[in-house]
């Protein structure tokens, strides 16, 4: 057997087929009922004329039909595209044009963008409609369901392990691009980080996965992954969705569209969650306040089989991990630091053990160099840019060569990925990291990483979230400036804000200005919108 995602999860469908793979409200379907799903539009796929590297775009919020779909275009050796269900017109043509996609499956309440655009876009031969409001919309689309029932499941297929998988990750450095990865290397590496959650070292033999999960249920050892991420983005659909499957998961997809931190502890006491994912700070608070909600109403939320909740992308910061144990004392936060460009450490914190915030484990494989491609030692206040090897490289950015050879690049024989976040290595050898090197500021000759000063603007007594941005000056190049928001009832100063900052952090580090927001400007993946955080300050500024 290949290590490709397909054929594992076709093989575990077969050692449990009676036991659910997929939730999403009151849809259950069990490993059994999932193949079947997938491989009957992987038929469909392949009855419009899509072949093995055909690009499938998955204009889709979170549910069962975005994980059959994706699903089903790694049977057919196709490539799924997310696409960000925030996308209008202009943005949906570049990336459905950027990635070649040939179909897309898309919510019928999307579908009047979708009419507007697909004109735009010859390449696409299939267009599937999920029904969520009023059907109807596109001329000519097909109905996921009824295309479900049209086709018989298509027959499973030999794969190979370099067929691409891609990505894309968001618009944060530019224009969105695909990262392509050897699905045999992504695969693997999944299985590297999966399988140490589950005490095991993860098979040479991809054959070997579905008899060991087989025995791991067996024994009462069976995940229930609960996603509160979009699954358009990567830590929603790697670490709530990829990842779990390969252990024989039953994942769980949220109904509601943006985060209701009530359906989500519903949702863990319901269907007795394990794992949970989430992102950062953004997630994590809401999720605190609910807790302590329900226990001041005298209904508390019986959270006893969550064991492990996990965290990328974002800052979750010591303070905020050390609130989530002080409410669920036996879980075990993981916060996994990594982007579409590769893994680069971890951090566990556990009731007493102090939590730690931009502090991280390194990989193995991950390093950090200067400017002039020296190493970073340990223990120096050196600072340079991290940069991960090993299976989590991916090939390259699809159609841009350019910023191919400028993010992956080779050193002393070693090909690297060099995803742009800043770190220090500390004596331990562990990865202090810095922040995102394209949104460090200069101030007077001076480099300030946002994400230090956002964590000392938070910890000021009523700020629920901060933004930290560069404002063009005549004098010091740029300025720092925050951009922050209250809890409810709260009143906090300017003043307030930089004198605690200053307390914390040298000087020249605190904002000069500081802006109130009623909420801070961020994605549906938690992740930070800078760019409307500048233009708001600019606006309010000048003002």
């Amino acid at each position: 057997m290949e290590y490709h995602f397909a054929s594992i999860w076709e093989s575990i469908a077969d050692v449990l087929p009676e036991y659910t793979a997929v939730v999403h409200g009151d849809r259950r379907f069990t490993w059994a009922q999932y193949d079947d799903r997938a491989a009957r539009i992987a038929a469909a796929f392949t009855a419009a004329g899509l072949g093995p590297d055909s690009k499938i775009g998955l204009y889709l919020y979170n549910g069962n039909e975005y994980l059959e779909a994706h699903y089903a275009a790694f049977k057919m050796r196709g490539v799924p595209i997310n696409v960000n269900y925030r996308y209008i017109d202009e943005e949906l043509v570049y990336l459905l044009d950027n990635a070649d996609a040939e179909a897309l499956v898309f919510h019928s309440s999307l579908a009047d963008r979708v009419e507007r655009i697909r004109g735009r876009l010859p390449k696409l031969k299939l267009l599937i409609e999920v029904e969520d409001g009023a059907p109807g919309q596109v001329a000519g689309a097909r109905h996921y369901e009824d295309l479900i029932s049209a086709h018989q499941p298509m027959p499973r297929i030999v794969r190979e392990e370099s067929d691409i998988y891609m990505l894309y990750t968001g618009g944060t450095t530019g224009m969105p691009k695909g990262v392509m990865y050897a699905m045999g290397d992504l695969t693997r590496a999944f299985a590297a980080l999966g399988f140490p959650l589950l005490g095991l070292a993860p098979p040479v033999d991809p054959a070997e996965i579905a008899p060991l999960i087989r025995n791991i249920v067996d024994a009462g050892g069976r995940l229930i992954s609960l996603s509160c991420a979009p699954l358009m983005h990567g830590t929603g659909v790697w670490l709530g969705v990829m990842i779990p499957q390969l252990g024989g998961a039953e994942v769980v997809t949220l109904q509601g569209r943006s985060l209701d931190a009530d359906e989500v502890l519903r949702t863990v006491q319901a269907e007795e969650v394990t794992n949970m994912t989430i992102v950062g700070d953004a997630f994590a608070k809401p999720i605190i306040a609910a807790i302590d909600r329900a226990i001041a109403a005298g209904t508390p939320y019986d959270l006893s089989k969550l064991k492990m909740i996990i965290s990328s992308g974002v800052m979750w910061t010591a303070e905020v991990k050390e609130q989530l144990l002080e409410r669920i004392e036996h879980v075990i936060l993981l916060d996994a630091i990594g982007s579409s460009e590769g893994s680069m450490g971890t951090s566990i914190s556990m009731k007493g053990v102090p939590p730690a915030t931009a502090k991280f484990t390194r990989n193995p494989t991950t390093k950090v160099f200067t400017d002039d491609d020296r190493e970073v030692a340990p223990g120096t206040d050196e600072t340079g840019m991290v940069a991960v090897s090993g299976g989590m490289v991916p090939l390259g950015y699809f159609k841009d060569e350019a910023k191919s050879a400028h993010t992956f690049r080779t050193i002393d024989g070693v090909r690297y990925s060099f995803p742009g976040d800043m770190a220090q290595v500390a004596a331990d050898g562990s990865l202090i990291l810095l922040g995102r090197g394209s949104q460090v500021i200069n101030s007077g000759g001076e480099k300030i990483f946002p994400e230090e000063v956002e964590e000392a603007v938070k910890r000021v007594d009523g700020v629920v979230d901060c933004l930290v941005i560069g404002i063009d000056d005549d004098r010091f190049g740029q300025v720092v400036t925050a951009v922050a928001s209250v809890s409810v009832g709260t009143v906090v100063t300017e003043a307030q804000v930089i004198a605690v900052v200053k307390h914390d952090l040298a000087a020249y580090k605190a904002p000069k200005r500081v802006v109130f927001v009623e909420q801070v400007p961020r994605a549906a993946n938690g992740k930070a919108d800078y760019k409307a955080a500048r233009q708001f300050a600019i606006d309010n500024l000048e003002g």
